[in-house]
């Protein structure tokens, strides 16, 4: 079965796991486009499709982070992520593809992640050795997170 995590932010990421456990790790595509006079990145829609067309299979699942506002967000960055998190969701359906929404809290605690965003590249480098350099530099901590839900996909939902 083929597994594909993904951590939905403008510095996420999509993680695949393949049959024989290989993982794959792709930043979240963006794009920047113009608003309101102001230069904003903002998830690429075509990319992200033809990321999850290429790695679409007839056993595959997906396992997204289940996300939503926090306090103290703007307005405006809550809307962002909304509409990132919206796109990914009509991608997954345009593809009819089978998916499971799981909260921080759930695959956190399940995979034996630490507390901090170093915690979950340091657990990713952990689990998959062999991608160690996906993980390396602090900036990556999407690519970790994404490969952290792939792994929980994989190993613990039901």
């Amino acid at each position: 079965m083929r597994v594909i995590g993904i951590d939905p932010g403008l510095d996420g990421a999509v993680a695949i796991i393949n049959g024989t456990g290989n993982l794959v790790v792709i930043d979240m595509p963006t794009v920047t486009v113009e608003r309101n006079g102001k230069s904003k990145r903002q998830v690429s829609a075509t990319e992200l499709a033809q990321i999850l067309a290429s790695h679409n299979s007839n056993n595959c699942h997906v396992f997204v982070e289940k996300v939503s506002a926090m306090a103290g967000q703007g307005v405006t960055s809550v809307f962002s992520f909304g509409r990132s998190f919206g796109m990914i969701e009509g991608i997954l359906a345009a593809y009819k593809l089978p998916v499971t929404y799981v909260a921080p809290a759930t695959w956190v605690k399940a995979v034996g992640r630490g507390q901090g965003k170093d915690a979950s590249r340091a657990r990713a480098m952990e689990l998959f050795p062999n991608n160690q350099a996906d993980f390396k530099l602090k900036k990556w901590d999407g690519r970790a997170d994404a490969a952290l839900i792939a792994y929980w996909g994989k190993h613990h939902a039901r």
